[in-house]
C-alpha cells in the first residue's frame, strides 16, 4: 500500500535553518507601481522557490522599522526593499541579503529603471508634438534616490532646446482623495497661467497622470486640444484610464525578475560554508520604452 506521504516543511526548516522565506517592504499599495512590482515578484516563487512576506510601511519610518524587526524574527532569508524611510548604510548592517528597487542604493545592491533617460524620452516627445510649454509634476526627490533622474532629464532637454518650462515639486499624497485635492488648485494655476497655449504635462508617475487626466475630463468632458499628458511607470492604469494614457514604461516585469535574481544569487553564496562577500553593491539598470497613446495625439 502506497504511504500517503507529504514533506513537512518544518522540519526541513529546522534541519536546514533556511526558510525560504523573502521579506518585502513597500511604501504603499495605492500607487499603482508598486502594486504591479508586487504582481510581478510574487509569481517569481514558481521559478526561484521563494515565499513571501509582505509589509506596508506608509513612509513612516517608526513603523517600517518595526516591520524590519518582525521581518528577521521570521529568519527570512533576504529581503526586497522600496520603502526610503531607512538608509541603505543601516540597510547593510543587518547582514542579510537585500535589492532595493527605485530608492538610495549606495551601501546595498539594486534594480532601477533608467529614469534619466525616461524623462528624456517624455520630454522629447512633449517638444516635439509642438506643445508651446513643458510642465513636469513631481515631489521635491532628494537627489540621491534614482527617480531624481526624471526632474534632471526633463531639465536638461528643456534647457538643451530653449524650452519654457515649469517643475511643479510638491507632497501629493498617497490617497486618490489627497490627489484629487492637491492636483486641482494645479491644474487651475495652469488654465491661468498657461491660457491659449499647447502645454505639454510630463507627470511623475501613471497614478498623478490618471488623476490630471480626470480632472480635465471632468471639466471639459474630453482631453482638450491644448493639452498633451506624459505619465511614468507603464503600470495598468495607464493603458485602462479613460482615455488611454502616453507614458515611459519601466519594464516592470524585468525589473521584478531581475531584483529577484539578484537577491537568490546573494542568498545562494551565503548558503555555501565559505561565502564570499560582494566588494561593492551590484547595481543594475534597466532601459524604459516609451509609449505612446492617446494623450499624445
Amino acid at each position: 500500500m502506497a504511504l500517503d506521504y507529504k514533506e513537512s516543511k518544518v522540519a526541513r526548516i529546522l534541519a536546514s535553518g533556511k526558510t525560504e522565506f523573502v521579506g518585502i517592504i513597500i511604501p504603499n499599495l495605492y500607487m499603482h507601481y508598486y502594486a504591479q512590482i508586487l504582481n510581478e515578484i510574487l509569481p517569481t516563487y514558481e521559478t526561484f522557490g521563494y515565499k513571501f512576506l509582505v509589509f506596508v510601511g506608509d513612509d513612516k519610518e517608526d513603523i517600517e522599522r518595526k516591520y524590519f524587526q518582525e521581518l528577521l524574527s521570521y529568519k527570512i532569508e533576504g529581503m526586497i526593499v522600496l520603502s526610503h524611510t531607512i538608509t541603505s548604510k543601516e540597510l547593510a548592517s543587518y547582514d542579510i541579503p537585500i535589492v532595493a528597487i527605485e530608492r538610495e542604493d549606495e551601501y546595498i545592491c539594486s534594480v532601477n529603471s533608467d529614469n534619466y533617460m525616461g524623462a528624456v524620452q517624455a520630454t522629447s516627445l512633449l517638444y516635439k508634438n509642438g506643445c508651446d510649454v513643458l510642465i513636469h509634476v513631481n515631489a521635491d526627490v532628494n537627489e540621491r534616490i534614482p527617480s531624481y533622474g526624471r526632474i534632471q532629464g526633463f531639465i536638461d532637454i528643456c534647457n538643451e532646446h530653449g524650452l519654457e518650462h515649469e517643475l511643479i515639486l510638491r507632497d501629493w499624497g498617497n490617497t486618490y482623495k489627497k490627489n484629487m485635492e492637491r492636483i486641482a488648485p494645479v491644474l487651475d494655476e495652469i488654465e491661468e497661467k498657461y491660457k491659449n497655449r499647447k502645454k505639454g504635462v510630463f507627470l511623475s508617475n501613471d497614478t498623478l497622470a490618471n488623476v490630471f487626466l480626470n480632472l480635465l475630463v471632468r471639466k471639459y468632458g474630453t482631453l482638450p486640444g491644448d493639452y498633451q499628458i506624459v505619465g511614468f511607470d507603464g503600470s495598468p492604469i495607464s493603458s485602462e484610464a479613460i482615455i488611454p494614457i502616453s507614458t515611459v514604461g519601466q519594464q516592470i516585469d524585468k525589473i521584478a525578475y531581475q531584483a529577484m535574481e539578484l537577491l537568490v544569487m546573494q542568498m545562494n553564496e551565503k548558503k555555501k560554508r565559505r561565502p564570499v562577500p560582494l566588494e561593492t553593491p551590484i547595481h543594475k539598470v534597466v532601459t524604459p520604452i516609451l509609449i505612446r497613446r492617446e494623450t499624445t495625439k
